[in-house]
């Protein structure tokens, strides 16, 4: 299972942020919320982005993976998500935000997305002869 291999990097990086929000609120004593601090503000946003993207991300991997996808197809989409999950969150984290980072960060994730949703509707498509 290829889509294991990344759900488990991207499961550190998941782990990785929520120590850095954790880490913010100790920073800002700040326990709901962000009572304005930016940096905090940041570090929210980040973590929840990421908690909104990487999940249908990885559904869709899976899918593509168990519809037969060649597994190089497969390590292509899982090195881009996590580089583009990297490069969004590092623009975003900055407090002078690097927004060229953040773009291609969610670029990245959503061509992800899509070439995951395509492979996976052609390839039933080809298994099924609804194409044909």
């Amino acid at each position: 299972m290829i889509t294991a291999f990344y759900a488990g990097l991207l499961a550190i990086l998941f782990v990785v942020l929520s120590f850095r929000v954790i880490a913010k609120r100790n920073q800002f004593k700040v326990a709901i919320g962000s009572n304005g601090q930016v940096l905090l503000e940041r570090a929210i946003r980040v973590h929840a982005n990421f908690a909104e993207y990487v999940p249908f991300a990885l559904l869709l991997l899976f899918l593509a993976e168990y519809s037969g996808l060649a597994p190089v197809y497969l390590h292509i989409l899982g090195i881009a998500l996590i580089i583009g999950r990297l490069s969004h969150a590092y623009g975003v984290s900055q407090q002078q935000e690097q927004l060229k980072f953040r773009v291609f960060g969610m670029m990245l994730s959503m061509l992800v997305i899509l070439a995951a949703a395509v492979a996976s509707i052609v390839l039933y498509a080809l298994r099924t002869g609804w194409l044909l």
